[in-house]
């Protein structure tokens, strides 16, 4: 099967508003290209952003502003931002350490079938997880993200939260790499009760190269999707 083109854009370290926006500007183009033109299977079907956030709690649409568990004075102390966002999903955090891909992707190209495509994103952490760290990541019934489980006990290492419109993606995924998991006290994760979360760096007990872990997703990601990258000029 001939593999699909996307652009692919790592942004480095970038605010969370901003980088939102950025998101909402590549989606709302694909949106408008597909409205206007039926032959759009002859432009480029998305995009892949790569971004590492400042310290950040998000919100989706039907999230509950009760599972953030402190004030908004206590999030300046800690110096982190608090944003009500247009995706699904509950509450989560991200900063520093943590791997953030956002693909805004044509789903017409692919399947319109958005289980299927939340399945694809979680496949995509499992493989990287399984064939370059030898760790089995899971999926949990009922509930979106990548899990590892131990002894009955469930910890989150991948958090999924998604928007879609007109069969447009945005928003995506978040990797706990070298994250700071005490930012996760301060909220419910996620609005899941009693459930841990944990990182690669907590899992391998050692600093990872975080340059080692983009390639290695986007490498995963490519096989996942069966996608090839170019650089947007």
């Amino acid at each position: 099967m001939k593999k699909k083109i996307l652009f692919f854009e790592d942004l480095g370290m970038k605010g969370y508003k901003e980088t939102w926006e950025y998101q909402k500007i590549l989606f709302n183009n694909l949106i408008q290209k597909k409205v206007k033109n039926r032959l759009f299977q002859k432009e480029k079907p998305g995009h892949l952003l790569f971004v590492e956030h400042p310290h950040v709690y998000t919100i989706g649409k039907n999230g509950k502003n009760k599972h953030l568990l402190v004030s908004s004075d206590f999030l300046k102390k800690i110096d982190a931002g608090f944003y009500q966002t247009d995706r699904g999903g509950d509450i989560t955090y991200h900063g520093p350490g943590q791997l953030v891909a956002y693909p805004i992707l044509n789903m017409d190209y692919f399947f319109t079938d958005i289980h299927k495509y939340l399945r694809l994103l979680e496949e995509v952490i499992i493989h990287f997880l399984l064939r370059n760290y030898g760790i089995k990541g899971e999926r949990e019934k009922g509930k979106t993200g990548v899990w590892l489980i131990k002894n009955g006990i469930s910890r989150k290492i991948c958090a999924i939260g998604i928007r879609m419109s007109r069969w447009v993606t945005m928003h995506g995924f978040a990797l706990n790499v070298n994250t700071d998991l005490r930012y996760f006290d301060h909220i419910i994760p996620c609005g899941i009760f009693n459930k841990e979360v944990t990182s690669l760096k907590k899992e391998l007990q050692n600093h990872i190269s975080f340059s080692e872990v983009k390639h290695l997703v986007k490498k995963s990601f490519q096989e996942i999707f069966n996608v090839e990258f170019i650089h947007p000029l």
